[in-house]
């Protein structure tokens, strides 16, 4: 396997793409017309690191899966992740970055809320689709940041940097919501997909042996991360997969508890709950009645 090339500080990935650095710790780069030192097809960076490419100039991977990654994307990548890089024969970057270290919002809004941005644990497929008006509106943000690191550093210069990368970060929020939206034809592959997963799942003897399907197993399942997996369901069905999946199960339970005369001790024990009373607990908790209470109703 080709050794990972390991890029820890911004000024090295400036100095990667003959770019000047004007901060140590943040970096905007416009890619046209540079090209890199080396072609290198596995990197792993110790700082966050967004790009919008403006042309298909190469594939990006996670693992085995290529980034759903074309012309006006946004791809983020967070500290510590390898990235593998599949560079076309006529590789001519295009497009910018955002490239800025984690000890620059120490003690900052933006430090206190970055584990908030999920999209910086997307993996594969999930890169971010931008509109032109979109486009323009990243850009805008990336030329005020650049704008600061051009003034020199002043005692508000790591305020206002901070704040426009935090800015810039809660539009790709609005960004992600919106894409959740138009591609919801994608998004109802996949639900359908997770649909026949958990149906799978459940009518096999993995209840039984491993206990209710974890988030991250059908995530892997689907070829998703975890993070955009959740972010997915939860836009698609209002309902967390945790949550989606136990009513999944409660379905499930009421067709045990109505249509057999199961012990619903048996019943808690099929389902994969390893002790009866922690069925009962969850079965009133969304369904507002205890199990035998349901089956005297019904």
């Amino acid at each position: 396997m080709e050794k990972v090339l390991r890029i820890d500080a911004v000024s090295e990935h400036d100095k990667f793409y003959h770019q000047e650095n004007l901060h140590p710790l943040v970096s905007i780069i416009d890619f046209n017309g540079t090209a890199p030192e080396i072609y290198a097809s596995r990197m792993n960076f110790g700082f966050y690191a967004i790009y919008l490419k403006d042309v298909i100039c190469g594939d990006i991977k996670y693992g085995r899966d290529n980034y759903d990654y074309q012309d006006r994307t946004l791809v983020f990548v967070a500290p510590g992740q390898i990235i593998n890089v599949n560079i076309n024969e006529d590789y001519k970057p295009a497009g910018f970055a955002l490239l800025f270290h984690p000890d620059l919002i120490h003690g900052t809004s933006l430090g206190k809320h970055i584990n908030d941005y999920n999209f910086f644990s997307y993996e594969t497929r999930e890169a971010l689709h931008l509109s032109e008006r979109e486009r323009k509106i990243v850009l805008d943000c990336f030329e005020k940041i650049k704008y600061e690191l051009e003034q020199g550093s002043d005692q508000h210069s790591k305020t206002l940097i901070a704040a426009n990368i935090e800015l810039f970060l809660n539009y790709c929020v609005r960004f992600y919501d919106r894409q959740f939206i138009t591609r919801n034809e994608v998004n109802r592959s996949h639900i359908e997909k997770f649909e026949s997963l958990l149906k799978d799942y459940f009518h096999s003897d993995k209840l039984q042996i491993l206990g209710l399907p974890a988030v991250t197993y059908c995530a892997e399942q689907l070829h998703l991360s975890p993070n955009y997996f959740g972010d997915m369901v939860k836009k698609e069905t209002g309902k967390t997969p945790i949550e989606y999946i136990q009513l999944k199960v409660m379905d499930l339970a009421k067709e045990r508890i109505l249509g057999t005369n199961m012990p619903i001790s048996e019943i808690a024990y099929e389902l994969g709950f390893k002790y009866p009373q922690h069925f009962t607990r969850a079965f009133k908790k969304i369904i507002g009645y205890s199990p035998n209470e349901y089956r005297s109703l019904n």
